[in-house]
């Protein structure tokens, strides 16, 4: 046998056909699921900014991802095609967050295992991921955490700083502290009680205290 012998083969040209009943209803699937996959990422998103090129990447890739596998499942010549085609694909978008990672191989998982015609999987397992992600994302903290930075003119109204601070606040630890000619800079992270933040209104009314200011902190904080 030659090898223009195998591309004339009846093999090859019998597992071209595909049904579109089976290829909308999986488009179908995958763009619920993309769907499904969007509400939970805008729901659980907690970075700095949120972008919504990113989260509708998310449903396009579900779509894509299944009709890829579609097509592959359904020919043996487009397979080996797509597989030199995909090698030379390279993303260049950079991950801003560690989570964004987590719903990307979510949508390419979604996508594959219904293009592979598994769609129950891929409903049961997508509705776990979101439930599991939903709960941890949406977890309830008595408190806030910010980033309060006081500038002091000397030692003495520091100190006063702090005191009204241990009296407002849940809990505070001084992340940094520099002195200058100018006075003293005093960094410290703190949980706020109730999400009140008047007390830096007192803190800056105190003598010697030249400005306070409270940032939200966006890191990871171990109580």
């Amino acid at each position: 046998m030659t090898f223009s012998d195998i591309f004339k083969s009846s093999f090859l040209e019998s597992v071209t056909e595909f049904s579109p009943i089976d290829t909308f209803i999986g488009l179908l699937f995958a763009l619920i699921i993309g769907l499904f996959i969007f509400v939970i990422y805008k729901k659980t998103f907690s970075g700095i900014m949120y972008s919504t090129g990113f989260a509708m990447t998310l449903v396009g890739l579900s779509l894509v991802t299944t009709l890829v596998i579609m097509a592959v499942t359904s020919n043996v010549v487009l397979s080996l095609g797509m597989v030199g085609a995909l090698s030379i694909v390279r993303f260049r978008t950079a991950i801003k967050e560690p989570m964004e990672i987590v719903f990307l191989f979510w949508s390419l998982a979604a996508g594959i295992v219904i293009g592979a015609g598994m769609i129950p999987l891929a409903v049961i397992g997508s509705l776990i991921i979101g439930i599991i992600l939903y709960l941890f994302a949406n977890k309830i903290f008595h408190d806030t955490p910010y980033i309060l930075i006081v500038n002091c003119n000397d030692e003495k109204s520091e100190e006063n700083a702090l005191n009204l601070i241990d009296k407002s606040v849940a809990k505070y630890i001084v992340k940094s502290k520099t002195v200058n000619a100018s006075g003293v800079e005093v960094t410290a992270e703190i949980r706020v009680k109730n999400s009140e933040t008047s007390f830096v209104n007192r803190i800056n009314d105190i003598k010697g205290i030249s400005s306070a200011t409270l940032v939200a902190f966006n890191g990871e904080y171990m109580s």
